[in-house]
């Protein structure tokens, strides 16, 4: 999510050499005035949007409809990134607007600070909680048979409050540096540090580290570790293969948001070596930048409308409420009809 801060960082000029871009300290590179693109940028932000808010409100209502039974650890996990997609979704017309006018931001610089900060701090604690899932998912399936290494409920919410905790202060940084900029003519919600370009690619590293590979490598550990043991072990009875349902889920999950947010940590990646003078600035890298960033963009941002869509076809529990409070909804009569179909489909 922190894309944005990449993104509004480009300034739109229509001519930009390699001179001139080593004297801003925070652009990356421009981008072409393009209407067209920037009318596609906003209408996805629109749509994603759209899809969030429907998506994770019903989330939370078929958590509040199975409030009744005893809430899994893994469930809590899923509601709390619920929770981060929700906040994400609500930050999306305030990037579609300012896309839409240009990159020129028009709602002040404490709409800036606040609108960046949730932005990133909702990636962080995204990924943070994909995490937790995964591991708790690999520790509830291990330690199945051993009722005594349950943990109680009450350490779910502690972790879930460490976790939060830890987001805030990774996002410190943008509360502190995220400002409007007039950077000829533009008014630009961006990030400007003291010291120059350093200090940027610092901080875009530390996002390709703590919320993308880091959180990756754990992620592929706890899932190798569920394979082997799942190898090793029967699976025969229900409760088991109910368990790896829900680990099916996990994954699923797990893979959309790998599949979404690599392309953009890779061009940042890029944008990273380039201001360490590692890789050169080039043509190469001017086209990926002003072209295919933003579609890196539109795609990353998907991943918050694709999780609860992906909670409610793959695990059963969500789909089984879904279908009560569906046909909760129909006329008596129709419900009568459907009864009927299904006895003559039994006999």
């Amino acid at each position: 999510m922190t894309n944005f801060v990449n993104f509004t960082e480009m300034f739109n000029s229509t001519v930009l050499d390699h001179e001139r871009f080593g004297n801003l300290e925070d652009i990356d590179v421009s981008a072409d005035r393009s209407p067209v693109l920037r009318i596609i940028i906003s209408i996805v932000y629109s749509v994603v949007c759209a899809i969030g808010l429907v998506g994770n409100l019903l989330v939370f209502f078929l958590m509040k409809v199975k409030k009744g039974r005893k809430s899994s650890t893994i469930n809590f996990f899923i509601f709390n990134l619920a929770v981060t997609d929700f906040q994400f979704v609500l930050t999306l017309p305030f990037w579609a607007v300012d896309t839409a006018l240009d990159f020129s931001w028009p709602f002040g610089n404490a709409m800036c600070k606040i609108i960046l900060s949730v932005t990133v701090m909702n990636m962080y604690a995204s990924v943070f909680f994909l995490t937790a899932m995964s591991i708790t998912r690999y520790w509830s399936v291990a330690t199945a048979a051993k009722s005594r290494f349950r943990q109680p409920p009450c350490s779910v919410r502690w972790v879930c409050a460490f976790l939060w905790i830890i987001a805030t202060v990774v996002t410190a940084p943008t509360s502190i540096f995220s400002t409007v900029t007039n950077v000829a003519g533009e008014k630009l919600c961006l990030l400007k540090f003291p010291a120059g370009q350093d200090w940027l690619a610092i901080y875009h590293l530390q996002k390709i580290l703590v919320g993308f590979v880091l959180p990756m490598l754990i992620l592929s550990v706890s899932y190798l570790l569920l394979l082997r043991f799942v190898r090793k072990r029967s699976m025969n009875n229900n409760k088991s293969r109910r368990k790896l349902n829900v680990t099916k889920s996990v994954t699923i999950v797990v893979l959309s948001f790998f599949l979404c947010w690599m392309p953009n940590h890779a061009i940042t990646l890029w944008g990273v070596l380039v201001k360490f003078n590692v890789v050169y600035w080039d043509e190469s890298y001017y086209i990926v930048h002003t072209y295919v960033f933003p579609a890196t963009v539109c795609l990353a941002h998907t991943n918050s409308c694709l999780n609860p869509f992906i909670y409610c076809l793959t695990r059963r529990e969500f789909r089984k409420k879904l279908k009560m409070c569906m046909f909760s909804f129909v006329p008596h009569s129709s419900k009568g009809s459907i009864r009927s179909r299904n006895m003559r489909g039994i006999v």
